[in-house]
């Protein structure tokens, strides 16, 4: 029998950290708790993690990292419209929140909700996150404005921000409504009446 791969341990913290944090928050999350999720010793988190901070930390990168996969998936196909690939990143997302019964919404919107106004390295985090996320929103929003399929008039980094805030916040109200009707009218008025030339 081959020995477990030191990742493997790490990983599993990690995957099952991240579904209780999305589901319940950080702060409502104990490390018990996720150990027992991951059945792993107390022991073993501590080896890979000095502090629920640094575990923390980690799911923010956790789940970065899945926001970045889900761009590049939606950025593969170079022969679709700028504007087509954004929508659809956002309706990746969308269909995930579906099979969730339109609860849990973004880690990294909850996060900083949670978390921004108490630690400074959480606020660091999480804002960096949303620039890289608004940048890769800006570069389409560009390269529609290049290709006459959005509106010109609109400066495309502010329009990035603006998407993202407008993004977040449609999340939170489709987890007061358990509803999808709040992502819906943010895909409607995002691409019928904001970036639209």
């Amino acid at each position: 029998m081959k020995p477990e791969p030191e990742t493997t341990t790490r990983d599993r913290l990690i995957a099952e950290g991240a579904r209780l944090v999305h589901r319940q928050g950080y702060n409502h999350t104990g490390i018990q708790e996720v150990v027992k999720a991951a059945g792993v010793p107390k022991g073993s988190f501590y080896f890979y993690f000095p502090s629920k901070k640094e575990f923390g930390l980690a799911l923010v990168d956790h789940f970065d990292g899945i926001i970045r996969k889900v761009a590049a998936r939606a950025l593969a196909d170079p022969e679709a419209p700028p504007l087509a690939r954004l929508r659809a990143f956002f309706e990746t997302f969308v269909k995930w929140y579906e099979k969730a019964g339109w609860r849990d919404g973004c880690p990294i919107g909850n996060l900083s909700q949670e978390l921004a106004d108490l630690d400074e390295d959480f606020r660091a985090r999480l804002a960096r996150v949303n620039a890289e996320t608004e940048e890769v929103f800006a570069s389409l929003i560009r390269e529609a404005q290049a290709r006459g399929e959005a509106a010109r008039d609109i400066d495309p980094a502010a329009a990035a921000r603006f998407l993202l805030m407008a993004w977040q916040g449609s999340l939170t109200r489709m987890k007061v409504e358990k509803s999808p009707e709040p992502v819906e009218n943010f895909l409607k008025m995002a691409f019928q009446r904001i970036l639209c030339p």
